[in-house]
């Protein structure tokens, strides 16, 4: 599977792991990339969905990958499209992401597989990031989702 110039639309999934901190802040984890296409950046946890997988259990599985968590996939935030173009406007990346709801229910936080680093950011400390607008919309609806829950972002 060439994931530089694909033949076809990879499909990848994301966790949007978000939590109200001790002081009743909310709080998403997020990943520092190890490779391309967006090395170097902040970004959601996630990856490309395996054969055979159901999309839910891959964004379990890449949010224990990436940052030693345990989680549990809820709603469905949103599909997007990620086309990324080289200096002669080839589609070098193509993918369509599907970004879950999620919530930690174990784990301890800890960068791995394609993350060089993981950590939990407030609400206030995103626009620092100059994320992509759509990872930026995502987490807004997580934000969203989590204040329809109750006892610090469980369900009921």
């Amino acid at each position: 599977m060439n994931r530089e110039f694909p033949e076809h639309p990879l499909v990848g999934v994301g966790a949007i792991i978000v939590e109200k901190d001790r002081d009743g802040k909310d709080r998403v984890v997020l990943v520092k990339r190890a490779h391309p296409p967006i090395q170097g950046q902040w970004s959601i946890p996630g990856g490309v969905l395996e054969v055979g997988e159901l999309v839910r259990d891959a964004a379990v599985r890449e949010a224990r990958e990436e940052t030693g968590l345990i989680v549990e996939a809820s709603d469905l935030l949103g599909v997007y499209d990620r086309v990324l173009y080289d200096a002669e406007k080839r589609v070098q990346y193509h993918y369509v992401l599907i970004d879950f709801l999620c919530r930690p229910v174990g784990g301890k936080l800890l960068a791995a597989s394609d993350a060089t680093e993981v950590r939990w950011f407030t609400r206030d400390e995103l626009p620092a990031l100059n994320l992509a607008e759509d990872t930026q919309d995502v987490i807004q609806k997580g934000f969203e989702k989590l204040k329809g829950l109750g006892r610090a972002g469980s369900p009921g």
